[in-house]
């Protein structure tokens, strides 16, 4: 029996676990099957405070556990194939494990959509990335290409194009799905072409992106583009299959917040990208988790009190 379950040990489920964990509570911390979240596939993190030289996002997400684990969080190396909200105490199932306690911070985080190849697979933190915030400055006065047609590859297009020397959006269709608005911000920028009708169906390079190589939707043909980098714009995914029907989801899958950081269940609370599907920065997700913590310690203490 624990005070508070942490679901997820990305920036926001350490960060959650360092405030509890600060607050007198023990957390422990269920990992995930993805220990660390998406910052261990990034390579150099440049924006988060504290690290003038920048920061590998494994060393990141390393400093971070070694910092929960000091002040007195525990953890347990594995993913939750199930949980129980319908009353207290909560019920997180972990393998044959049972695991219970009066608060349950969830920071399960979301997964980047991919192409689903091989080629990408070995080439990402190498010129493959799913977050040109992140990765952006790396690109600058090189050639890049965008893969996807809604406002997220429309962002992420625009967002390059203040860096690279030029931005080539790849879409499978023969018009954008973005709104009218973003839509426009493309087709004014100078710096912005379009491949439409196309699919990449191979990145090129060994060590270090040298290019794509793309299929026409309509004729079959394929082409050779040469480029420093893809960016793979085709939308997140929640990782929220484990709470339908535990808690109020949107039509995106998205957990639902109720004020502050609690969720459609009493004393359930939520941080980082498996709510947050604006920022999904590392800080963003770092400060929701000791928001969650905070919402947490509160809610404890009030009860203790009672």
């Amino acid at each position: 029996m624990k005070k508070v379950v942490i679901i997820g040990s990305g920036p926001a489920g350490l960060t959650a676990a360092i405030y509890t964990a600060r607050g007198g509570f023990k957390p422990l911390v269920i990992t995930g099957r993805a220990p660390g979240g998406q910052l261990m596939e990034t390579t150099v993190v440049e924006n988060y405070p504290g690290y003038p030289e920048g920061i590998m996002g494994p060393d990141l997400i390393d400093l971070m556990r070694k910092q929960a684990e000091r002040l007195g969080a525990e953890f347990i190396n594995g993913d939750a194939s199930s949980v129980d909200f319908s009353g207290k105490p909560f019920k997180v199932t972990v393998g044959s494990a049972v695991h219970t306690g009066d608060a349950v911070i969830i920071a399960t985080g979301a997964s980047a959509r991919w192409l689903g190849l091989k080629s990408e697979e070995k080439l990402k933190g190498r010129g493959v990335s799913s977050c040109s915030t992140c990765d952006a400055f790396f690109f600058k006065d090189k050639h890049v290409v965008v893969v996807g047609g809604g406002d997220s590859a429309i962002e992420e297009a625009l967002l390059l194009a203040k860096f690279a020397k030029d931005v080539l959006i790849v879409h499978r269709r023969d018009k954008l799905n973005a709104s009218k608005m973003m839509q426009d911000k493309a087709f004014s920028n100078a710096k912005i072409k379009f491949r439409w009708n196309s699919q990449v169906i191979e990145i090129l390079g060994e060590t270090k992106v040298q290019g794509v190589r793309l299929k026409d939707t309509v004729t079959g043909e394929t082409a050779e583009i040469k480029c420093d980098g893809v960016f793979i714009a085709i939308g997140h995914t929640p990782n929220t299959a484990l709470f339908k029907g535990q808690l109020e989801l949107d039509d995106k899958g998205y957990i639902i917040t109720k004020g502050g950081m609690s969720t459609s269940v009493r004393c359930i609370f939520v941080a980082g990208d498996v709510y947050d599907y604006i920022y999904r920065q590392a800080i963003t997700a770092a400060g929701s988790g000791c928001r969650a913590a905070l919402d947490a310690i509160k809610y404890l203490e009030s009860e203790e009190n009672s």
